[in-house]
């Protein structure tokens, strides 16, 4: 089996939008957001697949649902890829240093998203009481909480009691830089599918210890024998999208390297302003 790259658009969409493979994504919910064994999401209707590029120095790909659990009570949840792309976060200040900034405005926007999703399910003048619960989880390529944790879940609280009196909008973040999980290390559901959407690429067969169903389907769904010409043909396009954008990253680091190498720096020094390596600096010191 040769699995795709689940972090791409192309395949996020595929994998967690399908219509025909419903058990995929109702696997995944159930899995992050812990609800009660007589509230576990049974249904969901998916309601737009989409990619949002505004997310600056970055992309946002997400898919918005609306889901039912056993007691036919009903949640809006969005569930969203968030990526971060290099070559725009890093930034040159006036002593020629790369820094790293913050995505920006991040909490802002997924506020922004959460908050949307819930006021647009009524009209002005309808009863609030329509209003139904609205989770947003959010898989990231990048480090934003100080939870040590790989997953952290954020509500409204009373800052001097921890009560949760304002219960409806809830955001789940799920950084991937914080999973180091080995197959063997897996000891949940909501492991197995982190361990999943990071390592699919690098994978060559389902493991043997899975045994959730919806997550079966997701695997079989990423396997590229399932996909279609067109499909492929997409997310290929995808990945030469990416990797021109860290070509041209490369090369910014590069021309930066050099004007250091003319300063006299330090290679560990150059290398920590830049991202190269201390083999790359050295080959570029050869060239001159």
């Amino acid at each position: 089996m040769k699995f795709v790259d689940i972090k791409n658009d192309v395949a996020f969409r595929k994998i967690f939008g399908n219509e025909n493979r419903k058990e995929v994504l109702i696997s995944f919910l159930n899995a992050v957001l812990l609800l009660q064994e007589n509230h576990k999401i049974v249904n969901v209707d998916i309601l737009t697949p989409y990619q949002l590029p505004d997310l600056k120095g970055g992309k946002v790909t997400i898919v918005d649902v609306k889901a039912k659990d056993q007691n036919d009570k009903t949640y809006i949840v969005e569930t969203a890829f968030l990526a971060v792309r290099e070559d725009l976060i890093k930034t040159i200040n006036n002593t020629e240093q790369m820094q790293v900034a913050d995505v920006d405005g991040f909490d802002k926007r997924v506020l922004y998203y959460a908050s949307k999703s819930y006021s647009a399910q009524i009209e002005r003048g309808d009863e609030y009481e329509k209003l139904n619960p609205t989770y947003f989880i959010g898989i990231l390529d990048f480090e934003a909480t100080q939870n040590p944790s790989f997953i952290s879940r954020h509500k409204i609280i009373d800052v001097e009691t921890n009560q949760n009196y304002i219960k409806d909008i809830e955001f789940n973040f799920i950084e991937l830089p914080k999973f180091n999980k080995k197959e063997s290390e897996l000891e949940s559901v909501i492991d197995q599918w982190v361990y999943f959407i990071k390592n699919a690429e690098n994978l060559e067969v389902i493991p043997e210890s899975l045994k959730d169903k919806g997550l079966k389907f997701a695997y079989e769904d990423a396997d590229k024998h399932n996909w279609t010409k067109a499909e492929l043909e997409a997310y290929d396009y995808v990945l030469m999208r990416e990797q021109d954008d860290r070509g041209r990253l490369t090369k910014v680091q590069k021309d930066i390297a050099r004007k250091l190498i003319k300063r006299g720096r330090q290679n560990s020094e150059i290398a920590e302003d830049t991202g190269l390596t201390i083999e790359q600096i050295e080959k570029l010191k050869a060239e001159n």
